[in-house]
């Protein structure tokens, strides 16, 4: 048995990007991580623009100038203003090169053509600098940044329309029992509703990751050998949920070593989750994770997300980490090291009730993990505890 930070070194360690890429449109690109530099053809802004509606001015030393144009959000012509003229202006449009500073409208008093500005004028105010953004030639999203809906709307605002991208990772989800049946079923004495497919599947959805195959199989060593061999031949990752302990009906670690997978880890000193098995064969990697819902989805943040961001591309990812002040109470039974599903707001954190590995109630509630280290049994208010950010949005 390894401790955390030894189970994360050696997912570090063996897992490396893929480096296989395709160029796609970027409005498919959500979620995907750039194989490449994008470097950006224009000036961003373009021109000089205005950042507030208001008036455009020529400076000089009065307070009162001559209106004598509007340019709005669009236009292309360059009204040529001398000192102590101005030009009706909206958020958006291009400066005259001939103004120095943008007055807003609610700083001024306007009768007819004559503008009096009621507060004073300083240089360059309200003016967005040709280029703020970034520059042509710039390199506007490095190799490996993740696209989001902002940084697709960014490069899109560049005039760009297609990216190389990392080719999205092929995931098989393998879900193991006889005890489960699929929710809408009628439940036969001895069963329980299958919830990790649907749970591990939707947090990958959530991290960008579509392409996503589930299969069920029993308890049964040569089906499970036959499901595990085939995923593993033909997908990058395999998770399996469930029938990784030591149990007479546990096939998923007697069937992975059989087939030759070279077990990298089996079991990490921690709660929950202890029954976790890392490993790779070819050009697969696998996750055995404990069938407790909330023990699997613990280890799917912490080791499956970390090796699937680098698998991605993007390998310097961690889970956001903070510290915050509890407003729990914690008592540690027993020597390792915990991950407990908490509520984090405002650098304050709860420990929730419920938190056995069965339970996935309280990881409902849960939008961090509070992390315990071995050497620390008890948790009291106002202690500073270190704090996982979840991607639960």
């Amino acid at each position: 048995m390894i401790s955390i930070q030894q189970a994360i070194s050696i997912v570090k360690e063996n897992v490396k990007p893929l480096n296989i890429s395709e160029s796609k449109l970027l409005s498919d690109c959500l979620g995907f991580t750039l194989a490449k530099d994008v470097f950006s053809s224009i000036n961003m802004p373009p021109f000089r623009q205005s950042a507030m509606d208001g008036y455009a001015v020529n400076m000089h030393d009065s307070n009162q100038y001559k209106i004598i144009d509007e340019v709005k959000a669009g236009d292309s012509h360059q009204p040529i203003l001398i000192s102590g003229e101005v030009v009706r202006i909206f958020t958006g449009a291009p400066v005259p090169d001939t103004a120095n500073a943008i007055i807003i409208q609610e700083h001024v008093s306007v009768n007819n053509n004559t503008l009096t500005a009621n507060k004073p004028i300083n240089l360059n105010a309200n003016i967005r600098p040709l280029g703020e953004q970034t520059k042509k030639g710039d390199i506007a999203l490095h190799k490996g940044t993740k696209l989001t809906p902002a940084g697709i709307g960014f490069l899109t605002s560049l005039g760009i329309t297609e990216v190389m991208v990392n080719k999205p990772l092929s995931i098989v989800l393998i879900v193991t029992g006889n005890e489960l049946a699929k929710a809408g079923e009628s439940l036969k004495y001895g069963q329980i509703y299958e919830s990790n497919a649907i749970m591990l599947s939707s947090a990958l959805r959530n991290l960008g990751y579509m392409n996503v195959k589930i299969t069920t199989v029993g308890d049964d060593y040569q089906s499970t050998y036959n499901v595990l061999q085939n995923a593993i031949s033909n997908n990058e990752m395999v998770l399996v949920s469930g029938g990784i302990s030591v149990g007479d009906y546990d096939f998923v670690g007697k069937a992975l070593l059989d087939i030759g997978v070279e077990q990298l880890f089996y079991k990490v000193k921690q709660k929950p989750g202890k029954p976790l098995f890392f490993g790779k064969k070819d050009n697969a990697f696998v996750f055995a994770l404990p069938g407790n819902p909330a023990s699997a989805l613990s280890c799917f943040y912490v080791y499956v997300n970390t090796a699937l961001q680098r698998l991605s591309g993007n390998e310097h990812f961690e889970l956001p980490k903070t510290t915050a002040k509890s407003t729990s109470n914690f008592i540690k039974k027993g020597d390792r090291a915990q991950f407990l599903k908490a509520i984090y707001n405002n650098n304050q954190v709860e420990i929730l009730e419920g938190q056995n590995s069965s339970m996935i109630h309280t990881f409902a509630l849960a939008n961090a993990l509070v992390y315990v280290p071995e050497n620390l049994n008890k948790i009291a208010v106002n202690d500073a505890v270190e704090v996982l950010l979840l991607p639960t949005n």
